[in-house]
């Protein structure tokens, strides 16, 4: 049992340093400048190894949000009220800064995002990420067309306080001042979800 642990965080310790190479690459020489080859090289893992962690040269970045995709899911899991908790969530995640809301202006994690939302594979890669989530949590609502409604409705208000949090800090305004704008808008989004929305 313990060494299967010793297995899975050796395991995570490599995907996590791969892709911190490749995302420095990135960030230094822009996405489509940079070869896989040249990630595997800078690694020190052959391209084939490479390519066992990563199938697609974008999962190199999406790795960092990778986790992120069953979270709604898991939230909601056995929730007496599931908007409410993912509210709740999003809020957290506003009031420490998680990157995951937008509301961040540390440069490396600006950066990323820069990276991300100015990459179209990556913006396509990062799509089908959300296509999984929102089909990750419309299981978890019940499944069925309502679920997928509500789901759907549900990541975007998500996707889109977030990205508005960002494209704000990274046009040059302080983080302290989007803060409470980001918080009464996920207020009054999450708000309408719930008089929407019967899941």
């Amino acid at each position: 049992m313990g060494e299967m642990g010793l297995r899975e965080r050796k395991k995570q310790r490599m995907y996590q340093d791969v892709s911190d190479t490749a995302v420095r690459l990135f960030l230094e020489r822009g996405f489509d400048a940079v070869s896989v080859a040249e990630v595997a090289a800078a690694a020190g893992i052959s391209k084939p190894t490479l390519f066992r962690y990563f199938p697609a040269k974008e999962d190199l970045v999406l790795h960092r949000i990778a986790d992120h995709e069953t979270e709604a899911a898991r939230l909601v899991a056995g929730a007496a009220d599931p908007v409410d908790a993912l509210r709740r969530n999003f809020l957290a995640g506003l009031e420490r800064r998680d990157p995951v809301t937008g509301l961040n202006d540390h440069p490396e994690v600006l950066a990323f995002h820069t990276l991300l939302y100015g990459t179209p594979s990556l913006v396509a890669r990062a799509y089908a990420h959300l296509e999984r989530s929102e089909a990750a949590l419309a299981e978890a609502l019940g499944g069925g067309l309502d679920a997928r409604l509500a789901a759907g409705q549900i990541i975007a208000v998500q996707r889109v306080l977030a990205q508005e949090n960002w494209r704000r800090i990274a046009a040059g305004e302080p983080v302290g001042d989007v803060a409470p704008d980001a918080v009464r808008a996920a207020e009054r989004a999450f708000g309408r979800l719930a008089r929407a929305l019967t899941v």
